[in-house]
């Protein structure tokens, strides 16, 4: 039947699964100011016209294989990665900007009118950008550095 292939299909978690909506499950948790950048990241990206086709642009000259390649090479060297002279920091510079432009058309305040878009959830990947360090950049340098190699400090140190 198909209600079980449908069920089915929610026991796989690649990076987006199409449902009744896009579920895109980059990432999943992290530190507190990180839990709403990759939301804005993609509402930014998604939800104007003027963002997406400028997505589009960025990556419609990649081929399959080289966006594979480039998924693979971030797993491994973060924003430090390069694939066929694409520099993963540049690339990623220019689908934030892309994604703050996006978050500035759609104009959507908050915090009672305080804040007039929702571009500052994007700041802690502006940070990453300017750093050149993913988390997991930031976690393996304390892991190797004031943790002293001690992984139950991350239960202390990123609970909340």
């Amino acid at each position: 039947r198909l209600s079980d292939w449908a069920d089915h299909l929610t026991t796989i978690f690649p990076e987006a699964r199409i449902k009744q909506f896009m579920e895109m499950r980059g990432a999943d948790g992290g530190p507190w100011r990180r839990l709403c950048a990759l939301p804005a990241f993609w509402v930014g990206l998604l939800y104007d016209q003027t963002a997406l086709d400028a997505a589009w642009d960025l990556v419609k000259g990649m081929d399959a294989q080289t966006r594979d390649e480039l998924r693979i090479a971030a797993s491994v060297d973060g924003l430090q990665a390069e694939v066929g002279g694409i520099k993963m920091i540049d690339l990623a510079r220019q689908a934030v900007s892309i994604s703050t432009a996006g978050l500035t058309a759609r104009a959507r305040s908050g915090a009672g009118g305080l804040v007039p878009d929702e571009t500052h959830f994007l700041n802690a990947l502006q940070d990453s950008l300017e750093t050149g360090l993913t988390p997991a950049d930031e976690l393996l340098a304390r892991y190797h550095g004031d943790w002293q190699g001690d992984l139950t400090r991350i239960y202390a140190d990123y609970s909340y």
